[in-house]
């Protein structure tokens, strides 16, 4: 056992795993009720807690998009965890995540919904929709992803990939302090934002997940580059960087607004879907 591969074992033993797990667990439980605590001594008592008013600040059932934040890191470890596996594994979790953060801002979109029947049409009860389609549709398309890719025939190949998934391995290694100086610096940055300055952002979406995402595009493409010295199958170089542009697309979404970004984010998962099926049509047939 070389000492990436040892490393690796130690950064992500069973012990490590079930340790971050239940951090996540309490964090997202204690989030969740310092949340509710916080709307209600703003909405009960007068206290100006927020610098800016939002559902967020607001509304109890806002209070649930914290601790679904917690859980979309602990989806975000797990896609690092998962990248040695295989490409199509990890953009499998990437597809995970991108449906849970649909869901976790539905809880944001929820209190801001108008029921009068004079004015039922409004943007807010339309987006709320869209929302919901999306994660509808997302969730059906992961579900025809993940088919595909189990009747998809493996291929064995002659040559030694132990170097290779080896490369794999110190990327994951190296993802880990990433994704946690990304959590501490976005947290940190929107604490100041809701709390102190008066310069909150609408696209909570963003936060974290562009610089996520953006980190996960090089190192896919880095993992591209090692690939073609492994394999020279025109097949799988295209499923490979066609996977690539579904991350880009992904990562596209989180810059745009309202029903802009759910289209990004199913024609992301749609281009991934159909570039896998022709790929398992190619191993098929060659």
């Amino acid at each position: 056992m070389n000492r990436i591969e040892s490393l690796h074992n130690n950064v992500f033993s069973q012990k490590n795993v079930e340790l971050f797990e239940k951090s996540i667990m309490f964090l997202a439980v204690g989030g969740f009720i310092i949340h509710l605590l916080l709307i209600f001594f703003e909405n009960y008592y007068g206290l100006d807690i927020f610098s800016t008013k939002t559902n967020l600040s607001s509304n109890p059932i806002s209070a649930l998009y914290t601790p679904f934040t917690f859980i979309l890191v602990y989806e975000a470890f797990l896609l690092i965890y998962y990248l040695p596996r295989s490409f199509t594994t990890s953009v499998a979790k990437e597809y995970e995540i991108i449906s849970l953060v649909l869901i976790r801002k539905i809880f944001k979109d929820i209190p801001e919904i108008n029921l009068d029947s004079s004015n039922i049409i409004n943007p807010n009860n339309l987006q709320l929709l869209y929302d919901l389609l999306a994660v509808i549709i997302i969730f059906y398309l992961i579900y025809l992803f993940k088919k595909t890719w189990v009747n998809t025939p493996k291929r064995k190949t002659n040559k030694n990939l132990n170097k290779f998934i080896n490369y794999k391995k110190l990327m994951s290694i190296l993802l880990v302090p990433t994704l946690l100086v990304l959590c501490f610096t976005n947290f940190y940055e929107w604490v100041i934002q809701v709390f102190i300055s008066e310069s909150y952002t609408e696209n909570l979406n963003g936060v974290f997940f562009i610089d996520f995402f953006t980190i996960l595009i090089l190192v896919d493409v880095f993992i591209l580059l090692i690939s073609f010295q492994y394999t020279e199958r025109y097949s799988q170089l295209i499923r490979n960087t066609g996977f690539i542009i579904s991350t880009i697309l992904l990562r596209l979404s989180f810059s745009a607004d309202g029903l802009y970004s759910i289209l990004l984010l199913i024609l992301g998962v749609v281009f991934g879907l159909v570039i896998l099926r022709i790929y398992k049509l190619a191993e098929e047939n060659y």
